[in-house]
């Protein structure tokens, strides 16, 4: 694999044991730093494929490579991830499971608050956060653990507006620190500007994979996602902030 390559899927099916074809030769590769866009109907795969990737799943046929890297997922149901009564509590446990001293835990905290805008919230109860708050928290988590990549499923389900401008924001900080972002969703009109690459899945096939510009001009109705030129006159208006 070459070295600015962070994550290789190729040939990437899942059948699950009922018959059901939720993925089908699937192959793509993300370079490090590369902030990409996946896009899909509910029932396109996209879940599985995160899954997968995330190692909580196994493909049926193919194989998935993390280039010295590991994968951080962001839930969809951002409640689930937490794990401890503060935020403070909940960053510190991932960091300790990877073997950290009690001093680098709690430098991994510090950073991973400021960087996520949680400082102020660091003895609150987690799970009173609002929504896009709980999302900040599941990246400090991330960050405070080193993961590389970092993978958002559906990231603003069931978010009010502030809560959208606030996933939004933490992820336009990560694209500027040079992490490498994939986000799963078929809210394009809310986060596409960033996107340097955008694929879209249709009933577990692969479709399209190619940059934003290009990926708007297809008939993306035809996939079930609903083309955001409709409503932004450019793709750099595409992210709420």
């Amino acid at each position: 694999m070459e070295e600015n390559i962070a994550l290789e899927v190729k040939g990437v099916g899942r059948t699950f044991s009922d018959g059901t074809v939720a993925l089908q030769d699937v192959s793509f590769s993300i370079r490090r730093g590369e902030f990409a866009v996946i896009a899909g109907s509910n029932g396109s795969g996209k879940s599985v494929l995160m899954s997968i990737i995330a190692g909580l799943d196994e493909p049926t046929s193919g194989t998935i490579t993390l280039n010295s890297c590991q994968a951080g997922l962001v839930f969809q149901e951002a409640d689930s991830q937490i794990l401890g009564e503060t935020p403070e509590e909940d960053i510190a446990f991932g960091a300790k499971n990877c073997g950290l001293s009690k001093e680098q835990v709690k430098e991994k905290v510090d950073s991973a608050l400021e960087k996520t805008g949680l400082v102020n919230k660091r003895e609150a109860y987690a799970r009173m956060l609002s929504g896009g708050e709980k999302r900040r928290l599941a990246v400090a988590g991330i960050l405070a653990m080193d993961r590389r990549l970092i993978i958002f499923d559906e990231p603003f389900a069931n978010l009010d507006w502030p809560g959208v401008k606030q996933v939004c924001a933490i992820m336009k900080q990560l694209k500027e620190e040079g992490k490498t972002v994939l986000v799963l969703t078929h809210e394009l009109e809310k986060v596409l500007a960033l996107a340097d690459r955008f694929m879209v899945l249709d009933k577990g096939h692969l479709v399209f994979d190619g940059t934003p510009a290009d990926g708007l001009k297809k008939e993306l109705e035809g996939w079930g996602i609903r083309n955001p030129l409709l409503s932004c006159p450019s793709i750099e208006e595409m992210i709420w902030l």
